[in-house]
């Protein structure tokens, strides 16, 4: 259903609004540079400091852009299942492709909890749900046990998977079948997630890189491993800088470098050290962009 490189969109902001314009332009950059899919108003799109008529607006401006073009999977999650609900509803009724709803944060469910959460979000809208499973930053960790009960939902249709581990994209595919989407959250095992069984990566480098990334995964799709992997040797260095501080600063910067808009963030999130900016800059030289 979904694959290849699809981009986790940031969101720009100019004097601490939403920068419509800036957004819409780097959309239509996506589309020109092959990327095959873009998620707005996702962990990198800064969901966490967008009110609900902002983060609508986002979902919005993507769709009024991408138009059938390329899939547009709009994040919907909370650590609110009534949020979640409203945040699905609207992805469904604005046109998006999919809705991204993440594991509840801080609530700390337990796996009963998440099959209850997630159950419910799908029953809600009739739009493909994904899972996003990202135990770093939501602390809990869906089991694949769980995964398996909710991949007979019928509009629960993959994951993001975030958790790094190489094994459960085989786990995963053993327990749901070959129809149940995985895609990757993690761009620095992007390549070796292919292997495992995915169908591509929700990509956080790929804002900057998006031929590059988009290139890679088309590679390993035509079967060319060599230059599947040489891309991915290539961009190792870039998909490690955009980590170098929490996301999306390091990225943000990137953009900001390249001139597709500016760096800006909101609090808690702050602008990067000097020391990241060097680190993001050379990677950016090394692959040629700058």
């Amino acid at each position: 259903m979904f694959k290849g490189s699809i981009c986790a969109l940031i969101t720009p902001f100019k004097n601490g609004a939403l920068d419509e314009k800036a957004y819409q332009d780097l959309v239509a950059w996506h589309i020109d540079q092959g990327t095959d899919g873009v998620v707005p108003v996702g962990t990198t799109g800064e969901s966490p400091t967008l009110d609900h008529d902002e983060h609508r607006r986002v979902v919005e401006l993507c769709l009024e852009v991408a138009k059938g073009r390329i899939p547009v999977i709009a994040g919907a999650g909370s650590n609110s299942t009534a949020e979640a609900v409203s945040l699905t509803k609207h992805a469904h009724k604005a046109g998006a492709d999919a809705a991204l709803v993440v594991t509840p944060y801080y609530n700390k469910p337990t796996q009963a909890g998440l099959k209850a959460h997630f159950t419910a979000v799908a029953e809600a809208a009739d739009i493909p749900v994904i899972i996003y499973n990202i135990p770093g930053r939501s602390v809990i960790d869906m089991s694949t046990e769980t995964m398996a009960e909710l991949a007979q939902v019928p509009n629960i249709v993959g994951v993001k998977d975030a958790t790094g581990d190489l094994v459960r994209p085989i786990t995963t595919h053993l327990a749901c079948g070959p129809d149940f989407c995985q895609l990757s959250g993690e761009d620095a095992t992007a390549l070796a997630f292919l292997v495992g069984g995915g169908q591509g990566c929700i990509s956080v480098t790929a804002n900057v890189a998006p031929k590059l990334c988009a290139d890679m995964q088309r590679a390993w799709r035509e079967g060319d491993l060599k230059t599947a992997m040489d891309l991915q040797f290539k961009l190792m260095p870039l998909h490690q800088a955009m980590f170098c501080e929490s996301s999306p600063g390091p990225v943000k910067y990137a953009a900001e470098v390249l001139g597709l808009c500016s760096s800006e963030v909101r609090l808690p999130l702050c602008d990067i050290s000097d020391a990241s900016k060097a680190r993001v800059d050379a990677a950016l030289k090394t692959l040629g962009l700058t």
